[in-house]
């Protein structure tokens, strides 16, 4: 294997230890979302949103957010505890490790748990009857796409900050907004002009934008593409931030 897998493998065999202090949450979440914005929210909105029923309107973008939220808690406490706390990273570096190979390793685990996240919501979904297309499974894709696009960057800010303090601020004042204004319980056009500038420059709005492509059946067109390009030059930054930060800490 190559350096990185190591490091991955490292992760996943932590994992492999503590899987179901998060696997209640995992499941039971994305059912009590489903319950009470798809189907309790779902049921005050007669004639449903751009033609389509709430319930199915909705699932997509919650499937995007949920991939976000996931890569948010995996790209920060563990991060922030890797540098200060547990000195994980500097062990690892003290290995015939390169900073690529830390970082690449610990962010697939992330992506890793990502996937874990939106395919168990997307499970959820089709218990409720909430997927249209066979283009569905797509969904998974564009999460991973997206939630790498955030965590990324939230690995560089966290291997910035010093205390959590600076965690509790960026989920506070950039995190939580985003969730909430990225088209995913209502539709961007709905926004001030000036706030709909703001959700089109946020990776979210494009990775719900892709999945409501896929799960109700309809062609991206060529702003899908922009949607990909868009996200991969986050995941670049994110990258290329990540990567200079972890170099920093971890080389004398």
């Amino acid at each position: 294997m190559t350096p990185g897998a190591y490091v991955l493998e490292y992760h996943l065999v932590n994992y492999r230890r503590t899987w179901r202090s998060s696997a209640l949450s995992t499941l039971v979440l994305p059912l009590l979302t489903m319950l009470g914005f798809g189907v309790g929210v779902g049921a005050y909105v007669s004639g449903g949103v751009e033609g389509v029923p709430y319930l199915d309107w909705i699932v997509p973008g919650l499937i995007a957010s949920t991939a976000v939220q996931a890569a948010i808690g995996e790209a920060t406490w563990p991060v922030l505890s890797y540098f200060e706390w547990l000195k994980v990273y500097f062990a690892q570096a003290a290995a015939p490790l390169r900073v690529a190979d830390i970082l690449g390793g610990h962010l697939a685990f992330m992506l890793f748990r990502i996937l874990l996240s939106a395919t168990a919501f997307l499970g959820v979904a089709v218990l409720f009857g909430a997927v249209r297309s066979w283009w569905a499974p797509l969904t998974l894709v564009v999460s991973v796409l997206v939630g790498c696009a955030v965590a990324a960057p939230t690995i560089a800010y966290s291997s910035w900050v010093t205390s959590d303090s600076y965690l509790a601020i960026l989920l506070r004042f950039a995190i939580l907004p985003m969730s909430l204004f990225s088209g995913v319980f209502f539709p961007v056009d709905a926004l001030p002009a000036v706030l709909r500038w703001v959700a089109w420059a946020l990776p979210l709005w494009h990775g719900v934008d892709l999945s409501r492509d896929a799960m109700l059946g309809r062609s991206p067109g060529w702003l899908g593409l922009c949607h990909l390009l868009y996200l991969l030059a986050w995941c670049a930054l994110g990258w290329w931030l990540a990567h200079s930060r972890f170099r920093r800490r971890l080389v004398v």
